[in-house]
């Protein structure tokens, strides 16, 4: 690893309702991000954005929103629709790197109608909309990804394979996509976005939606990664360098459950 590569660069990170929408371990994710951060030299901030904070998306690079239960959710719905929408849909609009998580992703959407009829609208960021069903979608999840869509760099290996990423879900709500994003990858085992179209997760522009639980970045450094890089790429311009780190024994971890959750299908 070569600290010298990322020296003087420094990120933001907004971490949306965090006592709210913190399932699963979805903390985790934040963790991950500040940790490979600092083992480049990057300074790194996490700002908490509660209900009633005001934020200047302007100064935020990454921000990550987590899956809350429906009730946490509904609690902080209407603060983050009418304090933060606007401002949080134009800096995603203009490219903030973003990644949100089963009620996060939700509500980026254009509304959720849970199971016991209650509509929870979103801020219309991205191109879906979710409605609550009586069985939840529950289990291991292994997601094939291409490999442009979780790039590092700007000027990727064309000929790179797709990567297979590994959560865990716990949904009622399926979530359909619009012709305004396309998914994040293809459902190899699990459920994914409703469990009927073989799709998981949304992406449009820098921001990702999606069902994984697990945490997901750490299980998953390929997508960590791509937030880090794209993050400094619109903060200092494409000639910003990330640089590499050893992730042998998560890559191993990583195949290893791909391996075992395909063989259980």
């Amino acid at each position: 690893m070569d600290k010298s590569a990322a020296s003087g660069y420094r990120l933001r990170i907004a971490h949306l309702y965090p006592d709210h929408m913190n399932i699963y371990g979805d903390r985790g994710n934040v963790i991950a991000l500040r940790q490979r951060c600092t083992w480049r030299g990057i300074i790194c901030e996490v700002v908490p954005v509660g209900p009633g904070d005001g934020v200047d998306w302007e100064t935020i690079d990454i921000a990550f929103f987590g899956g809350g239960q429906d009730s946490g959710q509904a609690l902080i719905a209407e603060d983050f629709l009418e304090r933060q929408g606007p401002a949080l849909r134009a800096a995603i609009d203009d490219g903030l790197a973003m990644l949100a998580i089963c009620g996060g992703y939700q509500l980026l959407g254009h509304y959720f109608l849970t199971h016991t009829g209650q509509r929870l609208p979103g801020i219309g960021a991205l191109d879906v909309y979710t409605v609550g069903g009586n069985v939840r979608l529950i289990g291991n999840v292994v997601v094939e990804v291409a490999a442009a869509t979780l790039q590092t760099s700007v000027a990727p290996d064309p000929h790179a394979g797709p990567i297979q990423l590994v959560g865990f879900e716990n949904h009622s709500g399926r979530t359909y996509p619009g012709a305004g994003v396309r998914p994040l990858g293809h459902v190899l085992a699990g459920h994914g976005n409703n469990g009927e179209d073989g799709t998981e997760g949304a992406v449009y522009r820098n921001t990702i939606g999606c069902y994984l639980h697990g945490s997901l970045l750490p299980k998953n450094p390929q997508l960590a990664d791509h937030l880090i890089a794209t993050a400094l790429h619109r903060r200092y311009g494409n000639g910003a360098l990330l640089a590499p780190l050893d992730d042998s024994m998560e890559l191993a971890a990583q195949r290893a459950m791909v391996a075992r959750l395909l063989v259980q299908r």
